[in-house]
C-alpha cells in the first residue's frame, strides 16, 4: 500500500462500531480501522494525536503480545499501524459520512492523527476461489459469554443460573436498545452440542442485533441496524445464500426450499465453529474442561432434555474452545475483582510511581503475559496477587467481547485441499478460514463501571421476572376463579 497515493475512491464504508470506523479497499483485500471520537473533542487536535498514537500501538501490542499465544497463532490477525496523509483521511471522512447509519453520528472519525490499523479483508478468502456467481460469503459472530460464574464471591443465586446475555437483553430492551428481545443464549453456542448450537444459530438469524452479520462478496448482506421495527426477511437471506447450497436433497419445484438452505447453512457455520487446525490427526481432539458451574442458563428456549442429555463436544482447539478458555480466566466474577481492584488503588495511592511497574495501561507485551499467565491460585494478600488477577480479568472481558470471522468459498469439484480447510457436511465443497477479531485490551479504569453495571443488570432481571412470576400468579388464580364461575347457570 503506498501510502503516499492513497485516494479517497478507492476505499468504502465497511461498518463501524463504538469506537472505531472500518472501510475496505475496492480491489485489494485490505481494510483500514480509524479511531472515533466524540464530536466535542476536536477541537484537541494535540492530545487526540497522541492518544490515537498510544491507542492503535496498544490494540496491536494487545493482539499480538498477549491474545494471539492465549488463542491460537491460526486464529489472529494483529495488523500493522499506518500513519496515512490528512488530506486522504480529511476526504475520506467526508466520503462515508453519507453511509454512516444516524444513530453513531454522535462521533467523528478521526482525521486529526493520520494514524490507523491496517488489516486483512476477512470477508474474502484467497482469490482464485472467487466465482462470477458464487461469491465468497462471510458470517460474523459476537459469541458473548459462554459460561455460568462459579465463584464464591457471587451474591445473587441468579447468576449462578441465568446467563449474563439473557439477563442483559431485558436490561436493553427496558432502555430501548432494542425493539424485541433475542433468544439467543450463548451457553448453547459454546455447548459443543450440535443439536444446541443449531438451535442457538437458528435464534441469531431471527434475532441479529449487533452479534450476528453476513456478507457476500464483501458486501453486508444481513444484520440488524440499531432500533430496527421489522424482524429480519429470512427468505430473502435464503435466496441469497441459496447458490452455495444446490444438493438435491430438500427440494421444491426444482428449488431447493428457503428451509432447506437456511439448514445447510447453520450446519455449515456450526461445523466451522467446531473445527480445530491444530489437533492430531490421529488423535481425538482435546476436549474443553467444562466450567464448575451448569453447563446450560435456565433462560434458554432450548428443551430441558437437551440441556440435560446433550454431551459436550467442544474441542480445546476449537475456536470456541480457545475463546471459552480465555474467558475463563476470569473465575473470580466481577463481584470478586472489585475488592481486588480496591487493594490496588489503596497501594497506589501510596505509591503512585508503581502504576507503570504494574502495567496498568500497558505497555501489552511479553511481562503483561506472564502476569495474566502465572497468577498464585490463592490469595496472599499482596498487591502483585490483585494485579495479575486483574489483568486476567481483562484478558477475559477482551474475550468474552470478541468477534468470529467465518469465510466460506465454493471449491471446484477437482480442487485438492488440505483437510483442515474444507467443510463437508453435505455435497457442496466449501473452503473456510476462521478469524478472531475485536481483541482491544480492556481499560483498568473501567472496572468501576463494570462492577456498577453488572449490579444495574443483575437487580433489573431479578426485579422484572419477579414481578412477571407474581403477574402470572394473579392471572392463574384469576383463570380459576372464572372457571368456577362458569359452572353456576342462572336457573
Amino acid at each position: 500500500m503506498e501510502l503516499d497515493k492513497m485516494d479517497e475512491n478507492d476505499w468504502k464504508y465497511h461498518g463501524e462500531g463504538n469506537k472505531s470506523l472500518v472501510v475496505s479497499h475496492v480491489q485489494h483485500s485490505r481494510v483500514l480501522r480509524l479511531l472515533k471520537y466524540p464530536s466535542q473533542d476536536a477541537e484537541h487536535t494535540q492530545q487526540r494525536t497522541e492518544q490515537a498514537y498510544r491507542h492503535i500501538h496498544s490494540i496491536v501490542d494487545f493482539s499480538k503480545n498477549v491474545m494471539k499465544p492465549l488463542l491460537g497463532e491460526a486464529y489472529v490477525h494483529s495488523g500493522e499501524v499506518v500513519n496515512l496523509p490528512l488530506e486522504f483521511v480529511r476526504h475520506l471522512s467526508l466520503k462515508v459520512q453519507q453511509e454512516r447509519p444516524e444513530l453513531r453520528c454522535d462521533k467523528v472519525m478521526d482525521t486529526f492523527s493520520g494514524y490507523a490499523l491496517c488489516l486483512p479483508n476477512l470477508t474474502h478468502l484467497n482469490a482464485r476461489h472467487f466465482g462470477d456467481h458464487r461469491l465468497p460469503l462471510c458470517v460474523e459472530i459476537k459469541p458473548k459469554c459462554g459460561f455460568l460464574p462459579f465463584s464464591g464471591h457471587v451474591t445473587k443465586e441468579c447468576k449462578r443460573k441465568v446467563c449474563r446475555f439473557c439477563m442483559h437483553q431485558h436490561y436493553k430492551l427496558a432502555n430501548g436498545k432494542w425493539k424485541r428481545q433475542s433468544r439467543y443464549c450463548p451457553l448453547d453456542l459454546f455447548s459443543g452440542n450440535k443439536q444446541r448450537m443449531y438451535i442457538a444459530i437458528k435464534h441469531l438469524l431471527e434475532e441479529p442485533q449487533n452479534n450476528f452479520k453476513i456478507f457476500k462478496g464483501g458486501q453486508l448482506i444481513f444484520s440488524c441496524t440499531d432500533g430496527a421495527e421489522q424482524q429480519p426477511d429470512l427468505s430473502a437471506l435464503a435466496q441469497q445464500l441459496r447458490p452455495h447450497f444446490t444438493h438435491s436433497t430438500g427440494l421444491y419445484k426444482g428449488h431447493l426450499s428457503a428451509k432447506a438452505v437456511l439448514n445447510e447453512f447453520i450446519q455449515v457455520v456450526s461445523s466451522a465453529l467446531l473445527s480445530s487446525w491444530n489437533c492430531s490427526r490421529t488423535g481425538e481432539p482435546k476436549k474443553a474442561h467444562p466450567a464448575e458451574g451448569r453447563g446450560y442458563c435456565e433462560a434458554s428456549p432450548v428443551h430441558r432434555d437437551l440441556h440435560r442429555n446433550g454431551t459436550n463436544g467442544l474441542s480445546k482447539d476449537s475456536v470456541l474452545g480457545r475463546i471459552l478458555q480465555a474467558q475463563m480466566l476470569d473465575n473470580l466474577d466481577i463481584e470478586g475483582i472489585y475488592p481486588l481492584y480496591k487493594r490496588v488503588e489503596q497501594y497506589l495511592e501510596e505509591f503512585p510511581k508503581e502504576r507503570s511497574r504494574l502495567q496498568l495501561d500497558g505497555p501489552y507485551n511479553d511481562s503483561f503475559l506472564e502476569w495474566v499467565k502465572n497468577c498464585p491460585e490463592e490469595d496472599d494478600g499482596s498487591v502483585e496477587y490483585a494485579i495479575g488477577k486483574v489483568h486476567q480479568y481483562r484478558v477475559a472481558m477482551t474475550a468474552k467481547d470478541c468477534s468470529v470471522m467465518i469465510t466460506l468459498a465454493p471449491c471446484e469439484e477437482d480442487e485438492v485441499l488440505e483437510s483442515n480447510l474444507e467443510i463437508q457436511p453435505s455435497k457442496p465443497r466449501l473452503t473456510y478460514s476462521v478469524s478472531i477479531l475485536d481483541l482491544d485490551p480492556k481499560p483498568y479504569d473501567a472496572i468501576p463501571y463494570q462492577h456498577k453495571l453488572d449490579s444495574k443488570i443483575v437487580n433489573y432481571y431479578v426485579r422484572s421476572t419477579h414481578s412477571k412470576q407474581e403477574l402470572t400468579s394473579s392471572s392463574s388464580l384469576l383463570m380459576e376463579r372464572e372457571d368456577r364461575t362458569l359452572v353456576f347457570h342462572p336457573v
